[in-house]
């Protein structure tokens, strides 16, 4: 029977999976776990399953102990992964695509709405006591219908907002390494462009691109300088794909309409300035946060540890060249 260090509280499923075939030592408890404890608690372990809060690098993986076999992130991405230490040591690393695709997509949207319509600007108006009256300029926002939505990678989650922006009467043009599917373009209405067009063109901006030495701070000064004045950013994938004092910047001199982030470059903690700011929709890292999805991004990280264990392959490895 072989061990297995679960580092944060799951959905039972996944724990119940576990459980019935192997050890489990369940940190049963939300939050970071400290790294002290950590390296403490994988030390002889099998396998590992973490969060997007634990690293996991050359330290973590001589502390495990040569018989650790996998680690399996429940998570999309997986910068907080080492791959390259991973496969050095023989240990194969995992993170948990496409059932997350459909509840980021939904909170990608929402965000769209939430910033172009003021929707939690205008309910603080109520919510803090504010004396306000129907009039015709009051709390005026934008309108989606006949304005092009730009997609700055096209993977699935990208995709599955194009649809829902194609649904709301946008137009869609997107930039990415890799072209469409003829077919998908087709049914999307979707024109390749490349990045500096977009940023030119778009109306509403959605980042859905890995975080890699080539998307860090991939939209900075020199790129919001290029958006027009009346568009909008938004950020769902990671956070340091976004200059956060740029566009804090760019939100105060009236360089961009608006932006909308569920994801941060230093999380938990906000540019202080993007919190001063009634032009930025912040929330905190909730993309993937339905009962459903997260329950099958656990389910789908114990697969991947039995698969291992059990000497078959697993169902979804990452590598040094794999995109989110």
């Amino acid at each position: 029977m072989s061990t297995i260090l679960v580092t944060g509280r799951l959905p039972h499923p996944a724990i119940d999976a576990l459980s019935k075939a192997h050890e489990i030592d369940y940190r049963e408890t939300d939050g970071p776990i400290p790294r002290k404890e950590l390296l403490q608690r994988v030390a002889g372990k099998d396998a590992m399953v973490c969060l997007l809060t634990e690293k996991v690098d050359a330290e973590l993986l001589a502390a495990a102990g040569p018989q650790l076999k996998i680690v399996a992130n429940v998570a999309v991405g997986f910068n907080n992964i080492d791959v390259a230490a991973c496969d050095g040591a023989g240990v194969v690393a995992t993170n948990t695509p496409r059932v997350l695709t459909e509840a980021t997509a939904d909170l990608a949207f929402g965000s769209i709405l939430m910033v172009t319509r003021r929707l939690s600007e205008a309910e603080r108006v109520i919510r803090t006591g504010q004396t306000w009256q129907w009039g015709m300029f009051f709390m005026l926002g934008t309108g989606l219908q006949g304005k092009t939505l730009g997609v700055l990678g096209m993977g699935a989650i990208g995709q599955a907002v194009a649809r829902r922006a194609k649904a709301f009467g946008m137009v869609i043009e997107y930039s990415d390494e890799r072209e469409l599917d003829p077919a998908v373009a087709a049914e999307l209405g979707a024109r390749r462009v490349d990045q500096d067009e977009l940023l030119r063109t778009a109306d509403v901006i959605t980042l859905h691109a890995p975080l890699t030495p080539a998307t860090q701070h991939l939209i900075d000064d020199k790129a919001l300088a290029m958006m027009k004045s009346s568009a909008y950013l938004i950020n769902t994938s990671r956070g340091p794909v976004v200059d956060e004092a740029a566009l804090a910047k760019a939100l105060a001199t009236g360089q961009i309409a608006g932006a909308a982030l569920d994801v941060f470059e230093n999380e938990p903690q906000v540019n202080a300035e993007l919190l001063k700011t009634d032009r930025a929709v912040l929330l905190p890292h909730i993309g993937s946060a339905t009962v459903e999805t997260r329950t099958a991004m656990a389910e789908l990280a114990a697969e991947n540890v039995l698969a291992v264990l059990g000497g078959r392959p697993a169902l979804t490895p990452v590598t040094q060249k794999a995109q989110v």
